[in-house]
């Protein structure tokens, strides 16, 4: 079975969304987990923030969210994306804001 924690809608410190994430995971184990392909019963769990609310540290497979530096902003390269309103649109909490530059 595939377990999370309940990522950043409840959490105060969380470095990623593990629902989105256990998804893709899910998505291509889900054969291997169907099929009865794994020679026993495996448990594959998923943390947002290294605090590990999930108990992840007693899975088969643990994957930990960690916080970084977050990437660099090549401002002229995202003034030529189209994608821009659909993620800000996207963005649950409203974090994602267009940066205007003097210049337009």
């Amino acid at each position: 079975n595939i377990v999370h924690t309940q990522g950043y809608i409840h959490c105060h410190t969380p470095a990623t969304d593990a629902s989105s994430m256990v998804k893709a995971v899910s998505d291509e184990l889900f054969e291997y987990f169907n099929g009865m392909k794994l020679p026993a019963k495996l448990r594959v769990s998923m943390a947002c923030c290294l605090n590990m609310c999930g108990a992840v540290h007693c899975s088969d497979i643990a994957l930990l969210g960690y916080h970084r530096k977050p990437p660099i902003v090549d401002s002229e390269y995202i003034s030529k994306l189209c994608e821009i309103p659909l993620a800000i649109a996207a963005c649950p909490v409203g974090a994602i804001s267009p940066d205007k530059t003097p210049d337009g």
